[in-house]
């Protein structure tokens, strides 16, 4: 199996987007993740720059596209035309956050059933993203959904459920590794007991939350190895301000996040060179 490592742009701060692709490639990433733009002259230039560096795309995509009155019709219609300016750019899979969590179950699973239907019509794989605020907040309604919907693929960025749950997760292991056996991805972001992003990968004292992390990535490396997958992507996924802490007054986020995402990076690959 062989691993491929992805940026988003997600906090990329170049003075370009060409820049940021450049860096990007430049770093040691095999593909980037990114919504597909709705313009169609920058989606033409993106698949152009794509090519120029060798990088594969993932498409990133939200099915309320952070419309706070967006209806579950909304979300359905949203997701399509998300989907169709994916598929132009050759979206080797795309990572929906679907629905939202005060949805009833019936209607997230109306929305993933049609995402997932339109995505096959038009030959894309679609892994929705583990994440707060969506069906997938928790474990248990993750579950639910699971088996509501057998065929449901998934991200895991098991660093929102640390937050829900307030806890690394000990005392639910059973449920959490039956959700790893639908993880085709992972976003490698390392949360904990109160937030999804600790301050800094770095910092001894972030020792517990990043084995525990560690751990659950390797099973899902793991399951997916004895799957026979060819490719196996990893996106290190840490945020900007927002998700970063920032000082008092300046707001000023307190360390670098380029160095922080290439830092992950570097553990991933010496992690997983010879798995």
């Amino acid at each position: 199996m062989k691993f491929k490592f992805v940026r988003g742009l997600w906090g990329m701060a170049e003075h370009s987007l060409e820049a940021n692709l450049k860096k990007i490639k430049e770093g040691g990433f095999d593909a980037i993740e990114v919504r597909a733009s709705f313009e169609a002259d920058e989606r033409a230039e993106m698949k152009e720059l794509l090519n120029k560096y060798e990088l594969e795309f993932i498409g990133q995509q939200h099915s309320d596209l952070f419309r706070t009155t967006a209806t579950v019709q909304d979300h359905i219609d949203y997701s399509k035309e998300q989907l169709d300016n994916h598929k132009e750019l050759n979206a080797i899979f795309v990572n929906p956050h679907t629905g939202k969590d005060y949805f009833t179950l019936a209607e997230n699973a109306k929305i993933i059933r049609e995402i997932n239907a339109y995505a096959d019509a038009i030959d894309l794989k679609v892994v929705h993203e583990v994440h707060r605020g969506r069906f997938s907040f928790s474990i248990n309604t993750t579950l639910e959904m699971m088996e509501e919907i057998p065929e449901l693929r998934l991200n895991a960025d098991f660093s929102h459920w640390c937050c829900v749950h307030e806890s690394l997760l000990q005392n639910q292991q059973e449920r959490l590794e039956k959700t790893m056996e639908r993880c085709d991805y992972i976003h490698a972001r390392v949360g904990h007991e109160q937030g999804p992003q600790i301050n800094d990968p770095r910092c001894p004292h972030n020792k517990n939350a990043m084995e525990a992390h560690f751990t659950w990535w390797d099973h899902i490396v793991d399951l997916n190895k004895k799957r026979r997958v060819d490719n196996f992507y990893i996106c290190p996924e840490f945020g900007p301000a927002g998700y970063m802490p920032t000082l008092p007054l300046s707001n000023e986020p307190i360390t670098n996040l380029w160095d922080v995402n290439h830092h992950i990076l570097e553990l991933l690959q010496k992690r997983y060179k010879h798995f």
